[in-house]
């Protein structure tokens, strides 16, 4: 059989991203009991960043001074998708989906995958699904794009994804066409941005995070769906520790 040697480079990026959920021997980190994101910290040495680090996400975004950032341009097209429900949340897995581009920076889009609630705070104000879309450069250093979701009509994009979303930790499923993460996004490209880090163990920092300021919509049967896994799979937010957010113009 031929090696698809791009799934497998892929696979291997994203698999970086999630917090050894590959090893069988890591602590077994999540959302309740005695392995709540308030212990993560606690669990292991790797993980230490959870509890020690000054610039942690998610955080509950403040009201923000415009400043003159630059412009959010995603440059993303259909690509071959994987769906994985990895027992923490489901990810999708892009072949080839294109690039974020912030100023003179470029991060290739890797994966994106779903909390619930969103991580996110806006002013307090809480949305009831979140979206992270991964992307890393050259260097790899990582960039997030977040979108929040708000109830109302069904999104269709939402549910190429969640028809194929296995029920099974550590299962996946190919979707039966190309995927153009563009279609999660809202018209606007206004944001906020904020240094911060991976919402899961190890709790990396040197994230840089953009968290799209207008929502998109779901149906309260999509969230329900989504919830029949994961009931709830959000870190609480975490101080700003002084950092700065800035909004866009």
């Amino acid at each position: 059989m031929k090696l698809n040697t791009g799934w497998i480079a892929l696979s291997l990026a994203c698999a970086s991203l999630s917090a050894l959920a590959a090893d069988p021997h890591a602590a077994h980190w999540g959302y309740a009991g005695h392995g709540a994101a308030p212990h993560w910290g606690d669990m292991q040495p790797e993980f230490a960043t959870c509890k020690l680090g000054k610039d942690q996400s998610p955080i509950d975004i403040p009201a923000a001074d415009k400043a003159d950032l630059p412009a959010l341009t995603l440059d993303y097209q259909a690509s071959a998708a994987e769906v994985l429900n990895n027992g923490h949340t489901i990810q999708v897995n892009l072949a080839d989906s294109g690039m974020l581009k912030l100023g003179p920076d470029s991060y290739k889009l890797l994966q994106f995958h779903f909390h619930t609630p969103a991580e996110e705070k806006v002013q307090g104000h809480s949305y009831p699904l979140g979206g992270h879309l991964v992307h890393r450069n050259e260097a790899g250093q990582l960039a997030v794009v977040g979108v929040l979701f708000k109830l109302g009509k069904a999104n269709p994009a939402l549910n190429k994804v969640f028809a194929a979303m296995p029920s099974k930790p550590e299962a996946k499923a190919a979707l039966p066409e190309s995927f153009n993460p563009a279609d999660l996004l809202p018209p606007s490209r206004g944001y906020y941005a904020y240094k911060g880090s991976l919402t899961t163990p190890p709790c990396s920092e040197g994230v840089r995070w953009q968290v799209l300021k207008e929502p998109v919509e779901l149906s309260k049967a999509q969230l329900a769906q989504f919830k029949k896994l994961y009931p709830m799979n959000a870190r609480p937010v975490q101080p700003l520790n002084g950092r700065t957010v800035q909004s866009s113009q």
